[in-house]
């Protein structure tokens, strides 16, 4: 299969904030209510257009989550905005239907054994039982992204062919998801696992949106980006301040970090509608929020072109 063309510069790229959802849900201490819809507010204030927001789960595996509706009913949502959330069943997909969303994100591991840890129950059972979630949010006039997770590699199994990858990705098609999005779960991506799976799909589910939700666990995820840009791909996930992990994969850190890529994007050529510096100060209300250091890069060190008073450095003396 030849290489797609890379992307022009100057295109718009579109920039998913999925940390008050997988970020927040990794946190011990409940963040109020009030808290996380301030922190949703002042990410779209930055010219953030596309969040996934929260998740349907259940309140005993996920505690931090349990406040869904509240948090959906109570953000300003910007015009054009599109907004998201992530539920794991049919009974997530039922409460989802009762609440302003553009889009809801099911997910599957492509490893059997992350599957049954993070879900209970084995590849094939998660997707057949996804027709109906899918057949009842399309009911309700709402979109499905399915969810890919341990796309590039499994802390259990190891390597995950990317043919199961593209698999599940036509499963999904079949199945009438508008999308899918391959998740780095543990930070096992590689520019060449990235570029093997994206081409897998493109084979065998022609036409379907791919979407890239990368963590940094190893250092990487940006290269990621830059190999999934180089292979026409336009839709990104990050989370503010590099919030996240998964609790069911050991090792597992943050979501490559909002700032770090809106960063790199810009000084790349390309759009994303986000202001910078904005964006900033909601990760360092998200910081103060949470109460302990986030790992982003830019969020300390500000913009490229960012000033300081020479005054106020010191000198080398002799």
């Amino acid at each position: 299969m030849s290489s797609p063309l890379p992307v022009p510069e100057g295109t718009r790229i579109t920039v998913c904030e999925v940390g008050p959802r997988d970020g927040f849900q990794n946190e011990k201490t409940f963040i109020p209510t009030a808290k996380k819809i301030e922190i949703a507010n002042a990410l779209f204030a930055s010219g953030v257009t596309h969040m996934q927001v929260t998740s349907f789960v259940s309140p005993r595996a996920v505690p931090q989550l349990a406040d869904a509706e509240e948090v959906l009913a109570g953000i300003d949502r910007p015009e054009g905005a599109w907004i998201t959330a992530l539920v794991p069943n049919l009974r997530g997909a039922e409460r989802a239907a009762q609440c302003a969303l553009d889009a809801v994100h099911t997910v599957v591991s492509a490893s059997e054994t992350h599957n049954r840890k993070n879900v209970n129950r084995p590849v094939d059972q998660s997707l057949a039982e996804f027709e109906a979630v899918i057949d009842r949010l399309h009911t309700a006039g709402i979109a499905v992204e399915g969810g890919i997770a341990t796309a590039f590699g499994c802390p259990f199994e190891g390597i995950v062919p990317p043919e199961q990858v593209a698999r599940i990705a036509r499963r999904y098609q079949e199945l009438g998801a508008e999308s899918v999005s391959l998740g780095d779960t543990t930070g096992m991506a590689t520019p060449l696992t990235v570029r093997a799976a994206i081409r897998a799909i493109r084979e065998a589910a022609p036409g379907l949106d791919i979407h890239l939700h990368f963590h940094n666990t190893r250092g990487v995820g940006l290269a990621c980006v830059m190999t999934g840009l180089a292979e026409g791909v336009t839709h990104f996930d990050a989370a503010v301040g590099g919030l996240g992990g998964c609790p069911f994969a050991a090792g597992a850190t943050g979501n490559i970090c909002t700032e770090d890529l809106v960063y790199l994007l810009q000084e790349s050529g390309y759009s994303t509608g986000i202001e910078l510096d904005r964006l900033i100060d909601a990760a360092l209300l998200t910081q103060d929020t949470i109460g302990h250091a986030l790992p982003g890069q830019v969020i300390k060190a500000g913009p490229r072109l960012k000033r300081h008073d020479p005054d106020q450095t010191l000198t080398a003396a002799g």
